[in-house]
């Protein structure tokens, strides 16, 4: 499973407009193949900030997403309403039956594996 992550600050002024744009994105987004979950959250610290928080069953389902035509449509919009730097994340994580049904040292082998800190 893939995870994106993204927080997008937006101008006061633009905020309904913000809105409006992520629910449409939102809508289109969780009709794709392969999209899990796909929302828009308003920050609590800040309410001219977005939170996205998008589950991806495989990054080609993913990279599909990105070749939309509701994406292209979002991202030609964006500028309009952003007010400052997008900063997003993306993870590769894998449930804890895959996990456990995976050898340890097969896991433990692999130099890119991401340490878990709780």
């Amino acid at each position: 499973m893939i995870i994106v992550h993204g927080v997008i600050p937006i101008l006061p002024e633009r905020r309904e407009q913000a809105l409006e744009l992520a629910q449409d994105m939102s809508d289109a987004t969780q009709l794709e193949q392969g999209c899990v979950s796909y929302d828009f959250y308003v920050g609590l610290q800040d309410p001219n900030t977005l939170v996205l928080f998008q589950e991806w069953e495989t990054m080609g389902a993913l990279m599909r997403h990105y070749q939309t035509e509701h994406m292209k449509l979002f991202m030609s919009a964006l500028p309009e309403v952003v007010s400052g730097e997008i900063n997003t994340r993306r993870f590769a994580v894998q449930t804890m039956e895959a996990a456990v049904n995976e050898p340890e040292e097969n896991y433990a082998s692999k130099p890119e594996a991401p340490r878990i800190v709780h």
